[in-house]
């Protein structure tokens, strides 16, 4: 079983035109490094035109085609970076709409951000009760730290509901600020809410020292390795995660791909053909390739939300609805 702990819905919605207009500023300017001149408008043509899958459906397709049985939907609150960031609630409820259309195939870390108040802690309960929704996610470049004491109301709800939360690390997109995205500043959350799973977002890409230095000392902190195939290494990203996979935290590493972040370099199912083939696993014992590909996570984020197996009626697989889904599809034909 595989499960991507780290996806996002292609959609300019859910990801604002910013973040694909600095995506695209980042890709002209490698390609005019080589000669190759005035590409920012074609390329970020592509780029909007590849982020208009509002209901998830070439995701789902996509996911299906390498393997991936569940993913976990990261949700991310822009609305105090990005002039075309939708409203909260206008997230929420498109992220309930994919879950519902899909059922039992996602999970969504909801985006919250210390600044919306008890406003903000409402929307997050209403999301995890009312929506499903399994936890919580964190975009600090947007301006705080991941132990922005305004947080802690936030983390009450993940202590008494064991949800778990994610937030981002390393670089991000256009003005913000990549000095948040440290892993170590999650370490005071971390240790006033020890009851709380904190995964850190990239933790096996960036800041790699640091991110696995908190892995391997706090029992509540664990990382995932999404964005892997940007990994900035000499030797490429195979050899860096064989060598990660030898470091003693197998049992805190979650496999994660932040698709379609690279979509206009590779597929799928390619990456995933390549990150289970003998080189980037060599070593690695079966447990514990069981642990990265879906246990860890599944250990994280409670039950699956469906039975999924292979050489079922509907193009090769069958799916148990989740728990109320029924409920809620017939609620949103109703709206």
């Amino acid at each position: 079983m595989i499960v991507d702990a780290h996806v996002t819905l292609a959609s300019d919605r859910a990801t604002p035109r910013d973040f694909l207009e600095a995506q695209a500023a980042n890709v002209a300017s490698r390609l005019a490094a080589y000669g190759v001149r005035d590409r920012y408008g074609a390329v970020l043509d592509q780029l909007l035109a590849g982020y208009q899958d509002h209901e998830g459906d070439r995701l789902v397709a996509e996911l299906d085609e390498a393997g991936i049985d569940q993913a976990v939907l990261v949700a991310a609150d822009y609305s105090r970076a990005s002039r075309h960031a939708v409203a909260p609630e206008e997230l929420a409820r498109l992220h309930r709409r994919v879950c519902s259309r899909h059922p039992g195939r996602f999970r969504v870390m909801w985006g919250v951000d210390p600044r919306a108040g008890t406003e903000g802690v409402a929307l997050f309960e209403r999301c995890v009760t009312e929506y499903g929704f399994a936890g919580m996610k964190l975009y600090p470049l947007t301006g705080y730290s991941p132990s922005d004491r305004r947080l802690y109301p936030y983390f009450e709800v993940c202590t008494a509901r064991g949800l778990p939360v994610l937030t981002h690390t390393g670089p991000g997109w256009g003005p913000l600020d990549f000095t948040l995205g440290r892993p170590l500043l999650v370490d005071d959350a971390a240790r006033d809410f020890p009851t709380v799973n904190f995964i850190l977002g990239h933790g096996g890409v960036t800041h790699v020292d640091e991110a696995s230095y908190l892995c391997a000392h706090r029992p509540n902190v664990h990382l995932d390795i999404s964005q892997f195939p940007s990994m900035l290494s000499a030797d490429g990203w195979a050899a860096h995660l064989n060598r990660l996979f030898h470091t003693g935290i197998n049992h805190k590493i979650l496999f994660g791909t932040c698709w379609p972040s690279f979509r206009l370099s590779a597929s799928l199912t390619t990456v995933v053909d390549e990150f289970t083939g003998e080189a980037v696993l060599a070593g690695v014992k079966r447990r514990e390739r069981q642990m990265i590909m879906s246990g860890n996570a599944l250990r994280l984020f409670g039950a699956a939300p469906a039975a999924v197996t292979r050489g079922g009626p509907d193009g090769g697989r069958h799916r148990s609805p989740a728990p109320g889904a029924d409920r809620v599809d017939r609620e949103l034909e109703r709206r």
